[in-house]
């Protein structure tokens, strides 16, 4: 397959975008800054991984290959993933075709083959071409994780984009709570219990660790709360979180914010509406959607 770098990707994905189901769009374009390119050309190109790691200070699970079948999990076409992997194993979808191509092409012909509508195949169709660019052709010939494909979100796609622009009722006296108001961090949308409240105008990260459900991680500590975190100020970046909806209910990012995410290599300076924040630095006025990479690191190092 044709090799292609990563501002070829992103004006690919800006072409894309329009036809993306809405329950996706924003979520294909999380997945693409949770694997960035330039982190597995950074990975590949190292001859002394340690060393990268250190550098980059990367911890948690950065590597791809490691999570082929499940690092879409919060896409709605995660459930046509085996479809679209069939279709890569056993098509030539590379040669010169340019990346919208072949990403159109490989949904249509996946939606045919599910029978569902092309738009909901588009943004996992991208997340394939990119995943057999970045990890090769045996990505696709191995089986599929135990487990990747059994937990999927369960509602419809429009029903998912609508309970992500509804607040949370504040009963009969919600109208004398004021900024006592409270709403919903929705961190996992496969799970009933996916969630945890916050005050309105609390952070993020103040709000997660009030859960005090485990969760362990793997990037050298663990924690009360969804959402890791260590220094909670900015600093240390790993609170880095992408938005599937409710953006516009968070604080605008500020200037320590926009330069850590930079610096962190999360954020581009072209972005409008980020849907990438520190939640440590995001104040919540309303539901929130969320989902948390499984990584963290200062890839805008290199």
């Amino acid at each position: 397959m044709m090799l292609s770098d990563a501002e070829t990707w992103a004006r690919a994905l800006d072409e894309l975008s329009p036809g993306i189901h809405p329950v996706d769009r924003v979520a294909t374009r999380v997945w693409f800054r949770f694997f960035p390119l330039r982190l597995a050309e950074a990975v590949a190109g190292t001859t002394d991984l340690a060393v990268l790691e250190r550098t980059l200070r990367l911890e948690g699970r950065y590597r791809l290959a490691d999570q082929v079948d499940s690092s879409h999990w919060f896409l709605y076409g995660h459930r046509y993933w085996d479809a679209v992997t069939a279709l890569m194993a056993s098509t030539d979808v590379g040669g010169a075709v340019p990346i919208v191509s072949v990403v159109r092409e490989l949904a249509s012909q996946a939606a045919d083959a599910v029978r569902a509508d092309v738009s909901l195949l588009v943004g996992i169709s991208a997340v394939a071409v990119m995943t057999r660019q970045q990890v090769g052709n045996r990505a696709f010939g191995l089986p599929v994780q135990q487990g990747a494909g059994v937990s999927r979100l369960l509602k419809s796609p429009d029903e998912i984009c609508s309970s992500r622009t509804v607040d949370d009722a504040q009963g009969v006296f919600g109208i004398f709570r004021g900024d006592r108001r409270r709403y919903s961090v929705w961190f996992d949308e496969r799970r009933s219990d996916g969630r945890f409240p916050i005050v309105n105008q609390q952070h993020l990260t103040t709000a997660a660790a009030a859960d005090l459900r485990e969760y362990p991680y793997d990037r050298g500590y663990s924690q009360h709360g969804a959402i890791p975190a260590q220094c909670r100020s900015g600093s240390c970046g790993t609170c880095w979180i992408g938005v599937l909806g409710g953006a516009e209910r968070l604080s605008e990012v500020e200037r320590l914010e926009a330069r850590r995410l930079k610096e962190c290599g999360y954020l581009d300076d072209a972005e409008g509406t980020p849907h990438i924040r520190l939640a440590c630095m995001a104040r919540a006025a309303g539901n929130v959607t969320i989902v948390i990479p499984p990584w963290n690191g200062f890839i805008g190092r290199r």
